[in-house]
């Protein structure tokens, strides 16, 4: 027998189903992670960062950005070292081959974007930019 379900709750369960599967199913397409390819793409528009203004940029804790930022430097995308004019800062930098990289990424993303997408008009696409950017908000205030 079917549960009569509020729609709150429906909601809530197809958020957090979303969430929890983008992730998976974008990394087994594009061969990264979502937050790999932030970090490149934050690191793609300048020459170098410190470690510490790349985890402020992509909003993630310490642990999570020194564990990707190995797993990327042995990867040979980017490259990290010290500071000179201070040793207790970590620089970071995009190889060539991470700039290299970063195009076949973007067009792996664009591709799964796409099929996540199929079947909505533009019209559609404004109405969801619009109702999640409500959801963030409310989000934000909780």
């Amino acid at each position: 027998m079917t549960e009569h379900r509020p729609q709150e709750d429906q909601i809530f369960e197809l958020l957090q189903s979303l969430n929890k599967g983008i992730g998976p199913k974008f990394e087994r397409c594009a061969g990264i992670s979502p937050s790999r390819l932030r970090l490149l793409h934050e690191l793609f528009q300048v020459d170098e960062i410190s470690q510490i203004k790349l985890q402020k940029a992509v909003d993630i804790d310490a642990a999570a950005i020194t564990r990707h930022l190995k797993g990327l430097e042995e990867d040979g995308v980017i490259n990290r070292r010290n500071n000179p004019a201070d040793n207790r800062v970590t620089l970071v930098s995009l190889t060539e081959k991470g700039r290299e990289k970063i195009v076949s990424y973007r067009k792996e993303k664009k591709q799964f974007i796409n099929g996540l997408l199929a079947q909505f008009n533009e019209q559609d696409r404004t109405d969801l930019i619009h109702l999640l950017s409500r959801i963030q908000h409310n989000v934000e205030l909780l």
